[in-house]
């Protein structure tokens, strides 16, 4: 039971009272919202002092790149299979609301103003503890969840697997979707080490799908030493097709013809719709799902500046890729798309990301780098970007500007209706130029 009361808060100003509640969340932690203290005794002290006990199923997804993919589709499929689905991911675009979702659509202002005041309730009776942003937000997420009795959990890993927040939580099924080098400082140098990080959401005996087509064997190995059933891309579960269609296929001579490419672009789609058509079959016994409903949710949706393609000329691209693995694919996925007089590039980095090699995919690929300072102690500074792509000799001019939003600006300007606009490097980035699109700026 609960040893924290419920908590209600007014009606009113609820925007006022989430904007507070997010910066005094901020200022919990010695390092602020950017703060990682990766480590699970804190997050499962407040968990136990608010009672918290799983009461559907479950599904962790976890991995370098694909993550938020993923989610969405499954998100999508068992929303259209009829049940209430609660997802969590991060980070946000525009508002924080989008972090929590119930029927795919962002809760309100005041549900998660009441978690957040039960959150900290729990945290101060279990001695104060100093939670960090995401940790705070993930025992919120869950409150938010139980409250509407939501029949399906969906949980995005933050960062790695093992040591993160959501993993207090045993999943059901756990999905890792790729392992790729990327935190390196928090999670190791090489993919081996992350992938033993990412692992760490397996549970025994339960479903472990991992998505990577080539896993390191240190993955593998801890999947085997706690008896989780693990299922391998190409081995257990995968996918074949062309341009216009595809085949799901997995166990027990299990195929899924005639399905409809993803509505989510990009070439990396298909594994991820893959992964969740995986995990929807080895979660059947308790949620059955029709195959119309998995047809739905494939291309019934919707995910911002994961290849985001805008209406309209010039062509604008929104892609929150910031490593090298993902910048890769927008290479591919932009190489794919035809003929354009003129490629610019509009981008902001994070200092800790692999700067030269997450724009190293792009050599020779870039007309005009528009490259942008992001706010905040781990940003890159534009000028630190512009010595790498001269550095690296990536081609093409460079201009330096002291926002993504002044950047997208200058790229409008110069752009002829021939032209593209790709923008990326980080979700500061992408949400700062949605932000100026929105406002018209």
């Amino acid at each position: 039971m609960s040893t924290v009361p419920r908590v209600a808060l007014p009606l009113t100003d609820t925007a006022s009272e989430l904007a507070s509640w997010l910066a005094k969340i901020e200022g919990l932690h010695p390092r602020g919202q950017a703060g990682i203290e990766l480590g699970l005794e804190r997050v499962l002290r407040v968990k136990e002092a608010l009672g918290q006990q799983l009461w559907c199923p479950l599904i962790t997804v976890g991995g370098t790149n694909g993550k938020g993919s993923t989610c969405a589709y499954l998100e999508a499929i068992y929303s259209f299979a009829g049940y209430r689905v609660g997802c969590y991911s991060s980070p946000h675009l525009l508002a924080y609301n989008e972090r929590v979702r119930v029927d795919r659509l962002p809760v309100d202002d005041q549900p998660l103003c009441q978690a957040f005041a039960r959150v900290e309730a729990a945290r101060r009776a279990a001695g104060d503890v100093p939670l960090t942003y995401f940790e705070f937000g993930t025992l919120a997420a869950l409150e938010v969840f139980r409250a509407r009795q939501v029949e399906v959990l969906i949980l995005e890993v933050g960062l790695g697997g093992r040591l993160d927040a959501v993993n207090v939580y045993d999943a059901d099924c756990a999905v890792v979707t790729s392992i790729a080098l990327d935190h390196t400082e928090w999670l190791g140098p090489t993919r081996a080490s992350i992938g033993f990080e990412k692992a760490g959401i397996f549970r025994a005996g339960r479903p472990a799908l991992c998505a990577d087509p080539e896993p390191p064997s240190s993955l593998r190995e801890h999947a085997l030493a706690i008896g989780a059933d693990l299922q391998l891309l190409g081995r257990d579960f995968g996918y074949f097709g062309d341009a216009l269609q595809w085949t799901f296929w997995g166990r027990g001579k299990l195929r899924r013809g005639g399905l409809a490419n993803p509505a989510l672009r990009g070439s990396c789609q298909l594994r991820n719709a893959c992964a969740a058509l995986a995990a929807v079959e080895s979660l059947k016994p308790q949620l059955p799902v029709s195959m119309q409903a998995q047809r739905r949710g494939l291309i019934e949706l919707e995910l911002p500046g994961r290849f985001q393609v805008l209406p309209g000329r010039p062509t604008i691209i929104l892609d929150v890729a910031h490593n090298p693995q993902a910048v890769g694919e927008l290479a591919d996925n932009l190489a794919g798309m035809g003929f354009f007089s003129r490629t610019i590039a509009v981008v902001g980095m994070l200092a800790d990301k692999d700067l030269a090699g997450s724009l190293a995919p792009l050599a020779g690929k870039i007309d005009l780098w528009l490259l942008a300072d992001l706010e905040g102690p781990r940003a890159a500074s534009a000028a630190a970007l512009a010595a790498v792509v001269s550095g690296a000799g990536l081609g093409g001019s460079v201009e330096c500007l002291a926002t993504p939003a002044q950047a997208f600006a200058r790229s409008a300007k110069l752009a002829s209706e021939n032209d593209r606009i790709a923008v990326f490097g980080s979700f500061y980035t992408v949400a700062a130029v949605m932000r100026s699109i929105k406002d018209g700026r």
